[in-house]
């Protein structure tokens, strides 16, 4: 199964609840950090980080010897990331996607291909968890091609935990897409309540079920709750404004290990997963 723990906004408390559900189940399982722009899963699960990968991927590379300028690449290219002005070929790698459209229109073969560094993927464990996060370089914007990188360490069949970027843009997406149960974390404020509806509507886009994780429950009012229950989302955990979670969290310490109390109640929200996804597949 490959939960995905996700927020429409930061701050949420989304790396609390996805690194307390991992320690608190204590089995082997997989731990995907794909807020690749600023992971901190690490800071709480406290992994042995034991490789790291470079990640770079495909940007065009113009042979001007061999070019007519004929315009075509640039054509082709929805995001501006070839032109051609005059008889020079400008490439912006920044803006590329690596398609691959300007090399197969190219009637002169004078493009090839080159790499261009993304940034880094760290493995490692915490006991019975396996630990992968993504590292996205400084000052680059194209997160989704590391989240995929990121999500290539599933291991079918094992249990995966994905922290998904905060917000309902593509790095979402990419971290939500193909998975089996989407757990979304909010706060039953007027921005909780606003960001929450926009995560809804995305889940909703991908089809995929999901689940309710309401943090500093016992601040704000019930419009959070009134919408869950009209949109037919189960509230799966309550978690209070508590000083002693906000000073564990503050030193980078889970809140299962310093309120054992709290270990099955995090582990019921997987539980609680499992009975709701069963009873899905009954209804079909």
């Amino acid at each position: 199964m490959i939960i995905s723990v996700a927020s429409g906004k930061g701050g949420t408390g989304k790396t609390t609840v996805s690194t307390n559900m991992a320690l608190a189940l204590g089995e082997k399982l997989t731990f995907l950090d794909c807020d690749v722009e600023e992971p901190n899963g690490h800071l709480f699960l406290k992994p042995k980080i034991e490789q790291v990968e470079r990640v770079s991927i495909a940007v065009p590379l113009v042979d001007e010897a061999k070019c007519t300028f004929c315009k075509k690449c640039s054509d082709i290219c929805r995001f501006n990331a070839i032109v051609v002005v005059g008889s020079s070929v400008l490439v912006f790698k920044d803006l590329c996607h690596s398609c691959g459209g300007c090399m197969v229109v190219c009637p002169e073969n004078a493009i090839s291909e080159t790499g261009r560094e993304l940034g880094t993927i760290e493995y490692g464990h915490r006991d019975a968890i396996r630990f992968v996060q993504g590292r996205l370089r400084i000052g680059e914007a194209m997160s989704p091609p590391m989240i995929k990188k990121v999500r290539e360490a599933t291991i079918p069949g094992e249990l995966t935990i994905i922290d998904a970027p905060p917000g309902t843009s593509c790095p979402v997406i990419a971290a939500m897409k193909g998975t089996d149960f989407v757990l979304m974390v909010t706060e039953p404020t007027p921005f909780g309540l606003h960001d929450l509806k926009l995560a809804v509507e995305a889940v909703k886009l991908l089809g995929i079920p999901a689940g309710l994780v309401i943090n500093r429950c016992d601040i704000g009012d019930r419009k959070v709750y009134e919408y869950a229950e009209k949109q037919n989302i189960p509230i799966l955990l309550e978690i209070p404004f508590d000083r002693k979670m906000a000073e564990a969290y503050s030193w980078g310490q889970c809140i299962v290990e310093v309120m054992p109390e709290w270990k099955d109640k995090f582990k019921g929200i997987y539980r609680d997963i499992e009975l709701h996804l069963e009873g899905l597949k009954e209804t079909v």
